[in-house]
């Protein structure tokens, strides 16, 4: 990685009289552009610059942030919020420090030919959906619209997706999971075009709910010191998140020296970073309260099986964003 001259001092390389605050960063997913501010605040020396060593340790379909960090295997995670939320009534008690992605890139895609049109379409339709968490705001969009999700010609079946659009491809499921940033471009690249698609963003339909936010376990905010070093990461990670937006292939390159599958394409990537991009566009990471709100309210109409069962405490801060920004 390269090193900047300040973030050499901030080390402590030059006079050896300081150190570095170690600290690990769990992501959701693989290595890839989604996570592009927090490759380029490590690649920049933009947490050199603020004291840090940080550790970035990819997730991937067999890793759950959550757990890792239950298991102190990490100090922040990377989560979306209905997951956090869920976690935290069930007795992990996670708070969300900042919010990085302003914007949800959620979408629901279907086939034109399949004749789904409006969601009034769905019933009696197949539909792709990840799991492992990542289930939690289309359950509470079918809640919203009344459809029952077991099935049935009044109801939606469900295809538990992986992280893939084969079931699109090969004509299981009428309707998939996107990300605009990801899943949506592997279909077009597929070779079928944006005018044999439908597409149902979820911020479009007033169900969006709040994705990649930052979160710590609410016992550690007891440590003044350990505070100070997350608006240190916050600042840091927000500086990396703006130049990867004003330098967007550069941004992606970085982050393809760092996956070490080999996996990632730099064309997806590219792509992937501009995307993003528009998500985080317009914040410095504060998390928005009007927007918790709407992820509150989405996430507690569930009908007999809401995501959370009741209003959250202490499920949020502004103090982190503050101690960085103000």
């Amino acid at each position: 990685m390269r090193k900047t001259f300040a973030g050499a001092v901030a080390l402590g390389l030059i006079g050896g009289t300081a150190s570095a605050q170690d600290l690990t960063l769990q992501l959701k997913w693989v290595t890839q552009a989604q996570f592009g501010g927090y490759y380029v605040a490590q690649d920049k020396g933009f947490y050199d610059e603020e004291g840090l060593n940080v550790t970035i340790k990819p997730g991937g379909p067999d890793i759950a942030p959550t757990q890792v960090i239950a298991g102190g295997g990490a100090d922040v995670m990377v989560d979306w919020m209905p997951a956090a939320l869920s976690a935290r009534e069930k007795g992990l008690p996670l708070v969300n420090i900042a919010q990085p992605f302003k914007s949800s890139g959620m979408m629901l895609t279907c086939l034109a030919e399949s004749g789904v049109k409006t969601p009034e379409d769905f019933p009696g339709r197949t539909l792709g959906v990840w799991f492992f968490g990542n289930e939690f705001p289309f359950l509470s969009w079918m809640s919203h619209l009344g459809i029952s999700t077991e099935g049935g010609p009044d109801g939606v079946e469900v295809l538990k997706q992986a992280f893939n659009v084969d079931p699109l491809l090969q004509k299981q499921a009428d309707c998939i999971s996107t990300m605009t940033y990801n899943e949506y471009w592997q279909i077009i690249d597929a070779g079928i075009t944006p005018e044999q698609l439908i597409t149902f963003k979820y911020e479009d339909q007033g169900v969006a709910t709040l994705e990649d936010g930052l979160y710590v376990l609410e016992e550690r905010l007891q440590d003044e010191a350990f505070k100070e070093t997350l608006a240190k990461f916050v600042r840091a990670s927000m500086k990396g998140w703006k130049y990867a937006a004003e330098h967007p292939d550069e941004a992606a390159d970085i982050v393809l020296e760092n996956d070490e599958t080999g996996a990632q394409t730099e064309e997806h990537q590219r792509r992937m970073m501009r995307e993003v991009s528009k998500l985080t566009e317009g914040t410095d990471g504060t998390l928005d309260e009007a927007a918790y709100a709407t992820t509150v309210k989405s996430l507690l109409a569930g009908g007999s099986d809401p995501v959370i069962t009741k209003e959250p405490e202490g499920a949020w801060t502004h103090e982190i964003t503050d101690m960085a920004f103000n």
